[in-house]
């Protein structure tokens, strides 16, 4: 019995549109956003203020996450600046969960300079990640009255299964 040529190009396509589902594929993406954190006013030159906001990662293999140092990640207004730091933690410690180790507040030039590396666990495909921030004044004095605003940017990079 010959084989048939014919069949041969519908063979192939259906194993290109089969790989994904036979071999399975990366994916990562954003379940949820971080809403806005709100501190409480700072009232004394010993006062710190913290807050938080916590944001969904769906992926099915391991990633990292960086961050903005740029000055835009400061707590400022009007000229001034507050002392500002943040941290990373994570619902799972990546070995029985998917997760990372909890990172240290680090002031917003320096946070995450060494990426946090998520490691992804067979079957829990979400993280929950909170940015934690943390403000206060400067040594010189107490910070000015005002309203004071950041805006920090996290850059989850994909490293695979």
């Amino acid at each position: 019995m010959k084989p048939k040529i014919r069949s041969l190009p519908a063979l192939l396509i259906a194993a290109c549109l089969l790989s994904p589902i036979v071999f399975g594929e990366g994916y990562m993406s954003w379940y949820s956003s971080f809403e806005s954190i709100s501190l409480p006013a700072i009232t004394s030159k010993s006062q710190t203020s913290e807050g938080s906001s916590t944001a969904i990662l769906s992926l099915n293999g391991d990633a990292q996450i960086s961050a903005d140092n740029s000055s835009a990640a400061q707590l400022s207004s009007s000229g001034n600046f507050l002392v500002t730091e943040y941290k990373l933690t994570f619902d799972g410690d990546g070995s029985s969960t998917t997760g990372a180790d909890p990172t240290n507040y680090e002031t917003y030039d320096t946070f995450l300079s060494t990426p946090a590396q998520i490691h992804y666990v067979l079957y829990d495909d979400e993280v929950q990640i909170t940015l934690h921030v943390r403000a206060s004044s400067a040594s010189s004095g107490a910070p000015d009255a005002g309203n004071y605003t950041a805006s920090q940017t996290l850059t989850v990079h994909w490293l695979g299964p």
